[in-house]
Order: C-alpha cells, then structure tokens, then sequence
C-alpha cells in the first residue's frame, strides 16, 4: 500500500493547538506559512528570481508581522524535504534546521511532490505531480484519491519524459497533471497520452498544504528532531554531475 497524504485525523489529541511554520524552497518558487488548528494563517510566496538565500528569512520576518504572530509561539518547523532543486532544497532545509534547533523545536518533513498532489484531493482522476529536474529529467511521483486526502501509488522517481508517459500509459484511465515539470513538458506529454493539466498557480509546491499536513502529523506527535531530518535528493547535485562529465563519464542519476 502507497503513502496516504492528509486522510482522516483518528486518535489526535482534542483541544491541542500547535501553530507550525512551513519552509519551501525545493522549486524556483520561495514559500513560507503559519498556520494551526483554525488552518491558514499567513502566507508569502514568491515566485521569480531564486534569490532563496536573500529572501527567505525576511520573508518569515514578514509573515510573522503580518500575522501579528512572534516565532516564540511556533510549536513546530515543517519544511519540504524534495525532490527538487538542489540549491533551493538546502537553503530551505538549513534555515529551517537551525530554526528548529534554535527553538528547541520538532520537525516535520513533507515531499515536495505530496504537496503538489494533496490540493487535488478532490479529484477523482489519476494524479501525477510532476517537478521540472533540469537535465531533461522529471521528478514525479503518482496518487489517487483516499478520504481526506490522496495516496502515493507510486514511488517518487527521477525520470525522463518518456518514462513518465510510459507509466502514464501503462496505468490507463483519466489523469490529471500537475507542477512546473508537467507544463514544461505539456507538448512532449500529450504526443503520448491523453491527460488534462492543473492551473499555473498550482504549478509550484506551497507552504500552504505543507502546514496543513504537518499540523495532522504534529496533533499525533509524527515528528522528528531537526538532525535526523534528511532530503530527498533521488540524484546527485548537478555540480557532482559536472564533474563526472568533465571526467569523460556520464551523469550518474539515483534512482529511488
């Protein structure tokens, strides 16, 4: 059985409120949310530039006064931990680590491709959330609908376009595409299969359903300490890539 993302809250604690600050860095798009038992609090999101180290402190600096909320009174660091851009992934992560140890915190560690797929929950179609991995690879994973959430029917892959469509074939029914990977890829994907895509504004992973799903987890104490949370890579960083080239091999690439 996959992993179920979001799904039914049986056993949480009643009457406890643990206010989580969410970290996501892992695509072009810089991402951070406060939110709790009474959902979404705050939310700032920018998507241009990549500017991931200038930005994303001054922009919980920010959320924190908008929302009238002091850092003191976050009860748990949530981050994304990839698949994705290597350099927004640790940027994020380590910010989000030395927040955590800071505060005497716990973490919770959401995949990016779980956050793309939970805001189509709703749909009842095959879901395939799918993260532009330059190199002309993907990072996807696929989910289906389950009671309050989605399911991981697949594992998390680094990919080419022609392994996604393959799969997407093989696995037959109605799909629904989302995430910056499957917009650039549009052209490539509908040659080979018949899908509908999500709205551009879903195309990047949000701290907004991360908070979401890690207030589930924190209500269950589903948790870890900030050293043993570790990234999603699925391959190695592009710069041990580049050497491997310039050594006259070929770009090695993990798979999960």
């Amino acid at each position: 059985m996959g992993t179920t993302v979001g799904g039914a809250r049986n056993g949480c604690p009643q009457g406890v409120v643990v206010l989580i600050l969410g970290i996501e860095t892992a695509t072009e798009q810089i991402s951070v949310a406060i939110g709790g038992h009474e959902g979404v609090i705050g939310l700032f999101e920018v998507a241009r530039g990549r500017r991931h180290v200038e930005m994303l402190m001054p922009g919980v600096e920010f959320l924190c006064q908008q929302t009238d909320i002091e850092i003191t009174e976050i009860g748990c660091i949530a981050v994304d931990v990839g698949p994705g851009l290597f350099t927004g992934m640790r940027v994020g992560l380590a910010a989000a680590k030395a927040l955590a140890q800071a505060l005497h915190l716990p973490m919770v560690g959401i995949s990016s491709l779980d956050l793309l797929a939970f805001p189509l929950r709703y749909s009842d179609r095959l879901i395939a959330a799918v993260i532009d991995a330059r190199r002309g690879e993907l990072f996807y994973a696929l989910y289906l609908q389950v009671p309050g959430g989605v399911q991981r029917v697949s594992e998390l892959r680094a990919a080419r376009c022609e392994d996604l469509t393959a799969d997407l074939v093989a696995r037959g029914g109605e799909v629904v595409c989302v995430g910056d990977g499957a917009l650039r890829y549009r052209d490539e994907i509908l040659d080979e299969v018949r899908v509908e895509f999500a709205e551009q504004f879903l195309s990047h992973p949000s701290a907004a359903p991360l908070v979401t799903l890690a207030h589930a987890k924190a209500l269950r104490e589903d948790w870890v300490n900030p050293w043993e949370l570790q990234p999603m890579y699925l391959r190695k960083p592009d710069a041990q890539i580049n050497w491997a080239v310039r050594d006259g091999g070929s770009p090695a690439v993990s798979r999960p």
